[in-house]
């Protein structure tokens, strides 16, 4: 039986993605209290664990694109938290936010996690249990965060294994056409492995209602950054958006 998917917030569902990322360096604490200020009801921001069992909050396998000028950067799980929490994740973006620093999910929660809802995305290329399912189920718990996050992953496996740890937050399966999917994951098959709740397709995969059928569960796409997008996606009868820019759209905003 699948779980409703955060049956207390209005629909359309909205999620800034990474944080209010079209303005502030994505995943960090500043573009988190900014979607807050802006009034976007929901975001969503990735994890990776860490080599000291760390949910460190962070998109990239490397530090190389959001930390230039250390050459290759760091990779995420082959690095203590300590080495990762000195770096400057911010400056990239504006040097105004040379302050910023890779957050713990632990603390996003802590501050954040009674205000907003959650899409938290599992980084994870391994089909071998790491632990990181569990850790963040405990954490959710902790956090009393059942009915106000949803959990999502590229990687059905570890999906699987978040659901049997904690069957009563919902999990959406992500899919792209990239060529770094899997070629037997490029349609959102991993639903059947994961037996999740919810699809999030990337929008550019949703081409109108008739999708809805054959998919036969909610729909959250991802990146809707133009209102052309929003209008298509929620015609075709999408329960919510995942946006850049989700400040410059009106079709989800209530009065």
């Amino acid at each position: 039986m699948r779980v409703a998917i955060l049956p207390e917030y209005p629909r359309p569902l909205v999620f800034a993605h990474r944080g209010l990322s079209s303005l502030y360096p994505e995943n960090s604490l500043a573009a988190f209290r900014a979607a807050r200020e802006a009034g976007i009801p929901g975001i969503e921001l990735d994890i990776h664990l860490t080599r000291d069992r760390r949910m460190a909050v962070f998109h990239d396998d490397t530090t190389e694109r959001i930390v230039p000028g250390i050459g290759k950067g760091f990779s995420i799980e082959t690095s203590d938290y300590a080495l990762l929490a000195g770096l400057d994740i911010g400056s990239w973006k504006d040097p105004a936010f040379a302050s910023e620093r890779i957050p713990l999910l632990d603390h996003v929660l802590e501050e954040l996690g009674t205000q907003l809802y959650f899409d938290i995305e599992i980084k994870s290329r391994s089909v071998q249990d790491s632990g990181l399912e569990a850790l963040l189920a405990d954490l959710l718990k902790d956090h009393g965060m059942k009915g106000r996050c949803i959990v999502s992953s590229f990687n059905p496996l570890s999906l699987r294994r978040f659901k049997a740890l904690m069957p009563q937050v919902p999990t959406a399966i992500i899919w792209s056409r990239s060529e770094e999917l899997y070629w037997y994951l490029r349609h959102g098959e991993g639903r059947w492995i994961a037996g999740v709740d919810l699809l999030k397709p990337e929008q550019v995969l949703v081409k109108g209602p008739r999708l809805l059928p054959r998919l036969r569960r909610p729909m959250l796409p991802w990146t809707v950054d133009t209102v052309e997008e929003e209008a298509r996606v929620l015609a075709a009868g999408a329960i919510g958006i995942v946006s850049n820019k989700p400040q410059e759209l009106s079709g989800w905003k209530r009065a």
